[in-house]
């Protein structure tokens, strides 16, 4: 299995069409098939349903679809590395990372890392913890931002300066905005919307033996989707601070949790990985930056 063959084969998956799919690979529309053939002969498996004018998935050629996306971004990520391995002021960095108010402080440590290698060019994919370290563990990122403590016996860390405080969005004309804390009692029989990462673990140490008497509505892994069903008033949403907008015009208000619940959020790598010069160079100035 060639990797030419699995970019033959996510670009018709993608197209949904042999002809657009082989246009695209500045390929003959009888290779392309050809090859999307051979492979099926391979695994032993129909990956496309073939109809007069477009093709789909089956259900073999969806799982077939996650692994070569991995395995090409993986070879694109190894050619990059070498090829740049000798060129401290430029390169590709991957970066994983939660949602959080705090990102702002990596994007201000970028920015100013660029101006000192200005070839730098950052590649950015967003997740929970499990998404970012799956990618993390396969080599397909160089860090990830977790917000959740790090396994410290797989990975090495630096912690951001600041934390997230926890807390309530609602409508604004809500009879809970009047208050300016928000108790677990509060929320005792409220359709709730939260990150299943947070409700799993950052509420229940929050609320204790209320845990059981709220009510989780829907998961959102977006705060900004959770927003929107908050404005459509199907509920309300518990999350992190500065994550939905709240101002004024917005129609929306945030109250911070009592007693106060924050979260902190990690940067962190790989133990024993090796990296490329510009990597090695963005991590001392983070740590330098960050006072580790």
């Amino acid at each position: 299995m060639e990797i030419r063959t699995l970019r033959y084969f996510l670009a018709a998956a993608r197209e949904e069409n042999m002809t657009r799919a082989a246009q695209l690979l500045h390929v003959t529309q009888p290779t392309l098939s050809k090859q999307i053939q051979a492979l099926e002969d391979e695994l032993g498996k129909k990956l496309f349903v073939r109809r007069s004018f477009s093709i789909s998935l089956t259900d073999e050629g969806r799982l077939l679809r996650k692994r070569a996306e991995d395995l090409v971004n993986m070879a694109d990520k190894i050619v990059g590395e070498f090829v740049n391995l000798d060129d401290g002021d430029g390169g590709d960095i991957y970066f994983g990372l939660a949602e959080s108010y705090q990102i702002r402080l990596l994007a201000r440590a970028i920015s100013a890392f660029k101006k000192t290698c200005p070839r730098l060019r950052y590649h950015i994919t967003s997740g929970d913890t499990e998404q970012v370290t799956e990618r993390l563990d396969k080599g397909l990122l160089d860090f990830a931002v977790l917000a959740d403590e790090p396994d410290t016996a797989k990975y090495n860390c630096i912690e951001f300066p600041e934390a997230d405080v926890w807390g309530l969005v609602m409508p604004a004309d809500c009879p809970l905005a009047r208050k300016r804390g928000i108790e677990a009692e509060d929320l005792v029989g409220l359709p709730l919307f939260c990150s299943a990462q947070g409700w799993q673990k950052d509420i229940p140490r929050w609320c204790g033996g209320k845990m059981d008497e709220l009510l989780l509505e829907g998961s959102f892994r977006l705060s900004y989707n959770g927003s929107m069903f908050v404005r459509e008033g199907l509920g309300y949403l518990l999350t992190l601070e500065h994550l939905v907008d709240t101002g004024t015009d917005s129609g929306l208000t945030f109250r911070p949790l009592e007693p106060r619940l924050e979260r902190k959020i990690y940067l962190i790598w790989k133990k024993n990985r090796l990296f490329t010069p510009v990597s090695r160079r963005f991590l001392d100035s983070l740590q330098k930056g960050f006072g580790h």
